[in-house]
């Protein structure tokens, strides 16, 4: 039996059993660099940042890279990299400095080892010399299943005992005392939670190799750092009573201020009702980045991931969430990441964008996807400058992610005669599309260059094609749209013509007749 199917919950709880927040909420940020950014990660970073800036209060930024195997320098700098692109900012901690740093565990580690003495001088931590193998067996020996865990074995060894395993050349782990009594507290999001007496066996703090484990370090920096609101995932709500201990004994050694309040956030649900898994695609922070999210539109959408702004109301700003947001809102039933919806909220978002802005935002995509010459606005040239500054009146309002404007403007800045369409253009066009061509051409050459406006080429397309060739407009506009774009879906088809130009306009669509 798990330590959280000892818990029970009393969901009914009335909200107002949800404990007052502390005066001056210091709450704390505290990733390990074990691989690449991800969703239910930015969505903690999110929901503590903005409990520190909706009360005025602080937020802590450290880094636990105590596991040696699995911590990489690669992670730190993108979980750096994502923080800084996103906008969460932090008051303490890395880069930033504070007084209580270092704010690095693996800069910490003399640190650990006092306060571990320390426990261990008081009696609130042991040494255990158990092995895993013997753990089991004592198990097995008394009627138990062999992963029931460890059975308090060495807590009253005698200095004897001690003697004899340190000759056997053993040495030991520390664990904490667990107490024999319930253990409860109220959850900011959960509301009152109790784990009955003996479901939380005494639990490691350190190895018998010295290193100090996450049990005792996270803790230890929380007290230290004064952090007085603990907001974690719900996958570590099981681990809550073995720090609510530690917390008491540390505070009876001078070492912590207080206990903290703890808010355990929703599970993020990806696809088939399961946890949205770090591996998932989905999950992968820069994927998003990648696919065209702007800033905006991905933290509005991990917001509502367990929280909202209203009952009727999905989009808005930070500044707006920093003015309602209280953890005590956030709902604790699971929340599911779902893709389609978090596109639309980035497409409010991007349509909300001043154009200069959104230009901006989107030339690095352009230059990835080969359309510009450069990766900034000022590196690129006048034509290119031109050419999106007319075109985002009519691109902005119709994509939903920075990573489809390449494909809606490069038709425009593109020098071709003849674009090659995509496939789902081509099945667009009808066996009526040469002479469609025929008289677009013809009706075209005869407009003047003065003349090559939006109003007048609707017109003039119009009369030739609609009124007097006796054609339905989609089979009329859409051969003329497929040789100006290559593409079934396109920015506006008379604005389009009139920003490429007359000469262009009329090679692609005799381009596109000579392939037909």
């Amino acid at each position: 039996m798990t330590e959280a199917d000892n818990t029970s919950a009393t969901t009914e709880n009335p909200k107002d059993i949800k404990p007052e927040l502390p005066k001056d909420v210091r709450v704390r940020f505290c990733p390990s660099p074990t691989g690449t950014p991800h969703v239910g990660m930015v969505r903690t970073a999110l929901f503590n940042w903005a409990e520190a800036r909706a009360t005025g209060g602080k937020l802590i930024f450290r880094i636990e890279d105590t596991d040696a195997a699995r911590d990489s320098e690669e992670s730190y700098n993108q979980i750096l990299d994502a923080l800084r692109w996103l906008g969460i900012d932090w008051d303490e901690g890395i880069d930033v400095g504070g007084p209580h740093g270092p704010y690095r565990q693996s800069e910490r580690t003399d640190i650990y080892k006092d306060v571990a003495a320390k426990l261990l001088e008081a009696g609130y931590a042991y040494e255990s010399y158990s092995t895993p193998e013997e753990i089991k067996e004592r198990n097995l020996a008394a009627g138990r299943p062999a992963e029931f865990g460890y059975d308090g074995y060495d807590r009253d060894l005698t200095e004897e005992q001690k003697a004899a395993f340190r000759a056997e050349g053993r040495k030991p782990a520390l664990r904490i005392r667990m107490p024999d009594e319930d253990i409860a507290f109220d959850d900011l999001i959960r509301g009152r939670i109790e784990f009955k007496a003996g479901s939380v066996p005494d639990y490691v703090i350190v190895r018998p190799n010295g290193d100090a484990l996450y049990t005792l370090t996270n803790p230890v920096d929380d007290a230290m750092m004064e952090i007085n609101v603990v907001l974690r995932g719900e996958d570590l709500l099981s681990s809550t009573p073995r720090q609510i201990v530690l917390y008491r004994y540390l505070e009876e050694l001078g070492i912590a201020k207080t206990t903290p309040l703890f808010g355990h956030m929703p599970y993020v649900m990806g696809q088939g009702n399961k946890k949205l898994s770090k591996r998932d695609p989905e999950s992968n922070l820069f994927n998003h980045r990648d696919a065209g999210f702007i800033r905006e539109g991905l933290l509005n959408y991990l917001a509502l991931l367990g929280w909202s702004i209203a009952p009727d109301r999905d989009v808005f700003s930070m500044e707006e969430m920093i003015e309602k947001f209280d953890v005590r809102d956030v709902k604790a039933n699971p929340a599911r990441f779902d893709l389609d919806k978090a596109i639309s909220i980035n497409a409010e978002h991007i349509r909300m964008l001043d154009p200069a802005d959104f230009l901006r935002r989107s030339v690095p995509y352009l230059h990835r996807d080969g359309v510009v010459s450069a990766a900034s606005w000022d590196e690129l040239t006048d034509r290119e400058r031109e050419i999106l500054t007319a075109s985002a009146p009519l691109v902005q309002p119709r994509v939903r992610l920075l990573g489809e404007v390449a494909g809606m403007v490069g038709s425009l800045l593109s020098t071709e005669e003849y674009l090659e369409p995509e496939d789902d253009a081509k099945k667009t066009l009808k066996d009526s599309a040469p002479a469609v061509l025929d008289l677009a051409i013809a009706a075209l050459e005869g407009v003047a260059e003065a003349d090559w406006k939006t109003d007048n080429l609707h017109e003039t397309l119009n009369k030739a094609l609609v009124e007097d060739g006796g054609y339905k407009p989609r089979l009329a506009f859409g051969p003329v749209r497929v040789a100006m774009s290559g593409r079934r879906v396109s920015p506006p088809l008379f604005e389009s013509m009139e920003i490429v130009g007359k000469d262009l306009s009329i090679a692609r669509l005799k381009g596109l007749r000579e392939h037909l």
